[in-house]
């Protein structure tokens, strides 16, 4: 009879990490260039006490066993990196990636990737992030510039009020073999890690599949709260289900205590 509580409250702690993952889903309904997570679960080891295919009494073979399995855990939180919604901004330095990549800043002493494309100048001209992070390569518009164009090859053009060109640079995006293996810090950054791969360079809509910039576009979060919705009321029903099954087993243990010997 312990075997289903054990199992029953494994079933309550995968649901409440599937809540965990879901509440922040809907946290970030709003944030800019924001990935929503996916929690996949694995049923765990099986007690065997019958294997398929043993022999019984009768020198017969079981067609199928006696396998009892000891619950749930949680195989990973994975992201989900497919594209958002694009938001017209109409400033000319946000910018969206409209495929596959990454924006690069340096964080500190540390490279971090990031999809929101919220850029504005610093008081020395360069170009920084929400947070005062500089793009890289890094970008800097000289002080005569009053108008910049970026094509969606990513070539940044800077005009002065003259219309006479005082800048032309080139902005990078960065790929990896698997996005889902980086590693999430906050802030809407990722870094790099074993899983992720090293990172690819790549010219916005060049060959190695970079996505094309979106000039005065930001994207949105890809949560969708209609579905995070469902998953939460899902959640909850399983989780209510594996409490009734703690309750009953607790009870069924009661009555067999009572039981005189």
């Amino acid at each position: 009879m312990m075997r289903c509580l054990w199992t029953a409250a494994t079933g309550m702690a995968a649901q409440q990490t599937n809540m965990d993952v879901v509440a922040n889903n809907l946290a970030n309904a709003n944030t800019t260039g924001f990935k929503e997570s996916r929690a996949n679960f694995a049923d765990l080891m099986y007690q065997t006490i019958v294997p398929p295919g043993a022999d019984n009494a009768n020198n017969e073979q079981v067609p199928t066993g006696i396998q009892i399995g000891m619950g749930v855990d949680t195989a990973s939180v994975e992201k989900n990196f497919t594209q958002g919604n694009f938001t017209q901004t109409g400033n000319n330095l946000d910018l969206a990636i409209q495929g596959n990549g990454f924006f690069e800043v340096m964080r500190g002493n540390q490279l971090a990737y990031t999809r929101d494309g919220s850029f504005s100048v610093n008081q020395n001209g360069n170009m920084v992030d929400a947070d005062g992070y500089m793009l890289q390569p890094q970008i800097t518009l000289p002080n005569t510039a009053v108008n910049v164009s970026i094509d969606p090859s990513g070539v940044l053009t800077a005009t002065d009020s003259q219309g006479q060109v005082v800048l032309t640079t080139n902005l990078q995006v960065y790929l990896f073999p698997n996005p889902a293996g980086l590693q999430s810090v906050g802030d809407n950054y990722y870094i790099t890690t074993p899983a992720s791969g090293n990172v690819i360079t790549a010219q916005p809509g060049g060959p190695q599949g970079g996505g094309t910039i979106l000039q005065g576009y930001l994207e949105a979060s890809n949560t969708n709260v209609v579905d995070q919705m469902v998953d939460m009321i899902l959640s909850q029903r399983a989780y209510e289900a594996d409490s009734k099954v703690m309750k009953a087993a607790d009870q069924m243990m009661q009555m067999a205590n009572s039981v005189a010997p």
